[in-house]
């Protein structure tokens, strides 16, 4: 293990004890997972209600990188004051629009890890019993 490593490892891991409920093990052991894996990948939640899939349908013309996501906790949320939404809209474009929610188990280690900006991409496939396509998102955070 290099000392860079090593660094990010206990950078995170500190950060993460307090937000685990100060549980140093757990915290270690998350941030060594999410160094090794050289950052984060997240489904994001929420993403069939409303008109999510339409919006979704069409950023998937676009490029990931044409993308721009953002992270914003909600702490006025009446289901969950630990909420970070998810905002994405066109680089270039008009204001951002919430296409669904980080996983609740997961704002923790995204709070410890910090503001920065997540890659989005949105995927798609037949899923369920139904035989159309369903549109989903994935956020990843790098360390």
């Amino acid at each position: 293990m290099t000392s860079e490593t090593r660094s990010k490892v206990m950078s995170l891991g500190n950060r993460l004890t307090p937000k685990m409920h100060g549980d140093k093990s757990a915290a270690f052991c998350k941030a060594w997972a999410i160094v090794k894996a050289y950052g984060l990948e997240i489904a994001v939640k929420g993403v069939s209600f409303g008109n999510k899939q339409e919006a979704l349908k069409r950023l998937a013309a676009y490029s990931p990188g044409q993308i721009r996501a953002v992270l914003v906790p909600e702490p006025t949320n009446p289901k969950d004051s630990t909420a970070i939404a998810v905002r994405v809209g066109v680089q270039n474009g008009k204001g951002l629009f919430t296409v669904g929610y980080v996983p609740k188990e997961m704002t923790a280690v995204i709070n410890a890890i910090g503001g920065k900006l997540p890659a989005f991409r949105v995927v798609s496939g037949t899923w369920g019993y139904a035989s159309r396509t369903t549109y989903g998102a994935r956020i990843q955070l790098a360390v």
